[in-house]
């Protein structure tokens, strides 16, 4: 394979000079990731850095676990840091449409947003969204890592952090590493207790969205709450 190295491109071709003449839409995915990354390496222009990263596509990219100890191709740390950050200011600024004070009418408006902040984790993340009497967000919590197999999984967590922030209603949500949404058995099972429970409590279970690669499953909507 022909490496090219950015100074050697004619100079209305470099991703940086494109993009301040044409902005950042213009840019294909391995040049924005490019810019991200630069400069390359010995043997490697940032572009060929970001082609190898993408050779399975932007979904596969969001999925990873961008830790700077963890290699990624030929990335080192300093590289691996940069790109986990940026996917996390992204996964922060698609937060910020969920903080209004309009009030959550169908859990599944969440869904696209949860997705791109979970669906790209390799072990199961499981949460919960806390609303008011009239449906509006108070605030989003990460609360396991792991499966609902697991021993640590109990709704009691989940119905005393609704407690603590006063809330009237929760919407539970966990991603499925493999991409594919249907529910498990656990999956209903555990939703089952967790109604139950809410019900002991007074807080209302409105929903369990399980997230898969864009796209998910609302357990309400399939007629399982």
């Amino acid at each position: 394979m022909n490496h090219v190295v950015i100074s050697d491109m004619p100079l209305d071709e470099r991703p940086r000079e494109r993009m301040t003449r044409s902005g950042a839409a213009a840019l294909s995915d391995a040049e924005l990731l490019a810019i991200l990354i630069e400069p390359g390496r010995r043997g490697m222009s940032s572009i060929d850095l970001a082609r190898e990263v993408l050779v399975d596509g932007l979904g596969a990219l969001v999925r990873r676990e961008w830790l700077p100890g963890k290699r990624v191709g030929h990335l080192g740390a300093t590289r691996v840091a940069r790109i986990g950050a940026a996917l996390e200011l992204a996964r922060r600024i698609a937060r910020l449409g969920d903080r209004c004070e309009e009030p959550v009418r169908q859990a599944a408006t969440l869904a696209p947003a949860l997705i791109g902040r979970y669906s790209h984790h390799v072990q199961e993340r499981l949460g919960a969204i806390y609303l008011d009497s009239h449906h509006r967000i108070i605030r989003e919590r990460e609360i396991y890592i792991g499966t609902l197999t697991s021993a640590t999984v109990s709704p009691r967590d989940i119905l005393r952090f609704a407690l603590e922030e006063n809330a009237a209603g929760t919407i539970v949500f966990h991603n499925h590493p493999s991409g594919d949404p249907s529910p498990s058995p656990d999956d209903l099972l555990f939703t089952r207790k967790l109604i139950e429970a809410g019900a002991v409590m007074a807080v209302d279970v409105l929903d369990h969205l399980i997230l898969g690669a864009n796209r998910y499953v609302s357990l309400k909507e399939l007629g399982h709450m």
